[in-house]
């Protein structure tokens, strides 16, 4: 099958319409958005063109399709087997937060996050009339227990009830969280009564060494709720859809979710992620594979090129969280060292996503995106190490 990485020549790839390469000039390599440059797995461009050809371009029945498929996956990769009848169809991951949020928080109400984390964490609580509370990741980008219990307590001060919302595999830093980790949400969550939201859609995308484990799995996680979408996985930002998962004794919960808000879903989404749940496992695998031979080049290039730049290779995600605080960066325009992101595109002309964006943690970092071609990550680095000299 090959690596699906190294199929599409960079001049393929800028005929895409999509913001990954539009956003800049044809001039800038494009190592930012979380999105892959890689050919869609045959198995999902079947299902799409069939569903085309046959004008199947209306409404998605109701999303049994799509977690039955997810419970193959499942069961197949994780050795768990998810309950399809406690699940719903909803429009996209972070859709599907707001609308957990709302189920078991009030306006006012806390929801603690990890920061740095994924950006949109931010901007959707703060939409839905909640406020943030923050449980940063330790300096080895772990949960750190003593933080999240300060920050489950701050949450439900005065009796207000409060959600914590992880992000697991973590977006920027690509760790994935560990058994006895997870056991101590649970168990921290218990004492707090807080109740525990998990963002999966990077599930499938985890390295060798490192070990995934389904929230819902986790004794003690009955009261959970869980969003997963394969779009990350096989790359279908562009057909969106995700499911909603509860754990045994979250089902009535879920259960007072208005049906409209799955509505927005898309129906040729549920096709293209069932079939890539279904039929897709050899196209992950094979890009799993390149995926893990980019991020131990990227350690070498680095080392090589940029050695002032700390990088701990992802457990999971195809996004690397790169450390640009000991380089000798240029006078910024508030007078202190300038945004590593800034420099890098300004003078490499390669665009990866500033630090800053992720919260507490982020200042002096970069997230650079490893699903493209040896050759374009390569490329990139030296263009970043030709930036500052």
């Amino acid at each position: 099958m090959g690596n699906p990485l190294q199929t599409l020549s960079l001049a393929d790839l800028r005929r895409r319409t999509s913001e990954k390469w539009r956003r800049y000039p044809p001039d800038v390599l494009p190592l930012w958005v979380a999105e892959m440059d890689v050919p869609l797995a045959e198995p999902v461009a079947r299902a799409l063109t069939e569903a085309v050809a046959l004008g199947d371009t209306g409404y998605p029945v109701n999303g049994t399709d799509y977690t039955a498929a997810l419970a193959g996956f499942a069961r197949e990769r994780w050795g768990w087997m998810p309950q399809v009848e406690q699940s719903a169809l909803v429009p996209d991951v972070m859709l599907g937060v707001v609308e957990m949020l709302k189920l078991v928080t009030g306006p006012g109400d806390a929801v603690v996050i990890n920061p740095p984390v994924y950006p949109p964490f931010f901007g959707f609580v703060w939409g839905g009339e909640r406020r943030i509370v923050e449980a940063p990741l330790s300096a080895e980008h772990r949960l750190d227990p003593d933080t999240l219990e300060r920050a489950f307590a701050e949450a439900v001060a005065g009796g207000r009830s409060a959600a914590y919302l992880l992000c697991s595999p973590h977006n920027p830093t690509g760790t994935v969280h560990t058994p006895d980790e997870l056991t101590m949400v649970i168990e921290l969550a218990d004492r707090y009564g807080v109740r525990v939201v998990v963002d999966e859609i990077h599930a499938p995308l985890v390295y060798p060494g490192a070990v995934f484990r389904p929230y819902l799995s986790m004794p003690g996680s009955a009261r959970g709720l869980v969003l997963f979408s394969a779009s990350k996985a096989w790359n279908l930002a562009g057909v969106k859809a995700a499911v909603a998962m509860a754990g045994p004794e979250a089902g009535a919960d879920l259960a007072r979710m208005p049906k409209v808000a799955g509505d927005g879903a898309s129906h040729l989404g549920v096709i293209a992620h069932t079939a890539a749940l279904r039929h897709g496992g050899p196209w992950l695998d094979e890009v799993l594979a390149g995926l893990d031979r980019n991020r131990r080049l990227l350690g070498d290039l680095l080392a090589e090129l940029l050695p002032e730049v700390r990088y701990r290779p992802p457990e999971g995600t195809y996004l690397a969280w790169l450390d640009c605080r000991k380089l000798a960066m240029p006078e910024g325009v508030a007078g202190g060292p300038a945004d590593p992101a800034e420099v890098f595109l300004e003078r490499g002309r390669v665009a990866l996503v500033s630090g800053p964006l992720f919260g507490t943690g982020g200042a002096g970092y970069v997230r650079f995106n490893l699903a493209a071609s040896p050759e374009l990550i390569t490329e990139a680095v030296r263009r970043m190490a030709a930036a500052l000299h």
